[in-house]
């Protein structure tokens, strides 16, 4: 507390690049315009970086003229570190699904296709820009298994996976290929059921 009293906050202990930033937030309150959940980083006296929400309110004596702010924190930095980890394991995961050698595609909760990686693309001759946001029962499952197909997704979306149901897909070229897929929930953070995520493997050479 003594090595601060007195001193110029923002010229003192907010970086080069918030500087001004954070001078107009405080310059705001003492103009009475509060300021709400403004992010900044603080750095402390060793020199580690601490994230910080800060609230600006402004102070008033007992006449109600403007004497200074207050500014309320919250520490976020813990937060912020796990919001970039899980960030990061996304987009770990979506390159894995990107790349990985079996067709994978992925449905939301009306049925539409809102994932398509290179090996559906290379082995049904659809480009992911063709099949986004399609039916995928009704645009790319022949008639009669549409309605097998669409009850192992239909079951995938109430929480019940299904395992190695095999099912004939015709490419863009109208060949028949046969795909061995299995069917699994996709939820949400908050456990939510999002849709479904199909991984198939191509048994036509097998069959």
């Amino acid at each position: 507390k003594d090595e601060v009293f007195g001193k110029n906050l923002v010229d003192e202990y907010i970086s080069d690049e918030f500087r001004e930033s954070v001078r107009q937030v405080l310059d705001d309150a003492l103009h009475g315009q509060q300021t709400d959940n403004y992010q900044v980083p603080l750095f402390t006296k060793h020199g580690d970086r601490v994230e910080v929400l800060l609230n600006a309110t402004t102070r008033v004596d007992a006449a109600g003229t403007i004497v200074g702010v207050v500014g309320v924190g919250q520490d976020i930095t813990a937060i912020n570190q796990s919001q970039a980890e899980l960030t990061r394991v996304a987009n770990d995961l979506q390159l894995l699904i990107e790349t990985a050698n079996a067709p994978i595609f992925g449905i939301d909760t009306n049925g539409f296709v809102n994932e398509w990686n290179r090996k559906a693309a290379a082995i049904t001759g659809f480009s992911r820009e063709e099949v986004m946001g399609k039916d995928l029962v009704r645009r790319f499952i022949t008639p009669e298994y549409q309605d097998s197909v669409g009850e192992v997704l239909h079951k995938a979306l109430q929480g019940e996976e299904t395992a190695n149901f095999e099912f004939p897909l015709f490419t863009k070229s109208n060949e028949r290929v046969d795909i061995l897929l299995n069917a699994a929930t996709r939820r949400g953070t908050d456990e939510v059921v999002v849709g479904v995520v199909g991984v198939g493997q191509d048994i036509t050479a097998i069959n």
